[in-house]
C-alpha cells in the first residue's frame, strides 16, 4: 500500500507549528437539541489537527489519540468557528497538538471558548511506516505548561491502558 507523501526534496522542510481553520456552523451540523453536533466539532478538530501535523512534519499523518476533550459551551448555528491547533509536544514519530475551539456570533461580535482537547498524530512515510519528526522545543512559559500537560495526559493514558489490559502498540 502506497500512501501519499507531502515531503519533497526540492523544498525546505515545513515549519508551521500552528494553524487556525475557520468554519461556518451550518444547519446541517445541528443535533437534536438545536446546537452544533459534537461530532461536527470533533471533525473540525481532526481536520485542523491534521493540517497542523502535516505542516510540522511534512508527511501524511494519522490520528492515534484524542484525549481530555472538553465541551465548555455549545456552538450555535450561524456561528463562525475557529479551531486553533498547535504542536505542544513531539515524540520520535508523534506530534501532540493542543486544540482550542472558539465560536463567534457575527451579529453581536461576541466570541466564546467552546471546546478544548489534546490530539496526537503520527507521521507516516510512503511505505505506511511511522517516520521521525522534528523535535518541538518549547521556549515560552505557556508552551512549557502545555508540553507538561500533554506529557501528564500521555502518562495517565498509558497507565489506564496497562490497567485495562489494552493491546500493546
Amino acid at each position: 500500500m502506497t500512501l501519499p507523501s507531502i515531503k519533497t526534496t526540492s523544498e525546505p522542510p515545513p515549519t508551521p507549528r500552528e494553524i487556525t481553520l475557520c468554519f461556518l456552523a451550518e444547519p446541517t451540523d445541528v443535533n437534536f437539541g438545536g446546537k452544533v453536533h459534537g461530532g461536527a466539532v470533533m471533525k473540525w478538530i481532526d481536520q485542523a489537527g491534521y493540517a497542523c501535523a502535516v505542516g510540522w512534519s511534512g508527511y501524511y499523518c494519522v490520528t492515534i489519540y484524542v484525549g481530555s476533550i472538553r465541551f465548555y459551551k455549545p456552538v450555535l448555528i450561524g456561528s463562525i468557528v475557529t479551531v486553533r491547533a498547535r504542536v505542544v509536544l513531539t515524540g520520535k514519530t508523534s506530534m501532540h497538538l493542543n486544540i482550542e475551539v472558539r465560536a463567534k456570533d457575527p451579529k453581536r461580535n461576541e466570541t466564546i471558548d467552546t471546546t478544548h482537547c489534546i490530539i496526537v498524530f503520527v507521521a507516516i512515510d510512503e511505505k505506511g511506516n511511522p517516520t521521525e519528526v522534528r523535535r518541538w522545543i518549547p521556549t515560552l512559559a505557556e508552551d512549557v505548561e502545555l508540553e507538561t500537560y500533554a506529557r501528564n495526559l500521555m502518562a495517565l493514558h498509558q497507565t489506564m491502558e496497562s490497567k485495562l489490559n489494552f493491546p500493546s502498540r
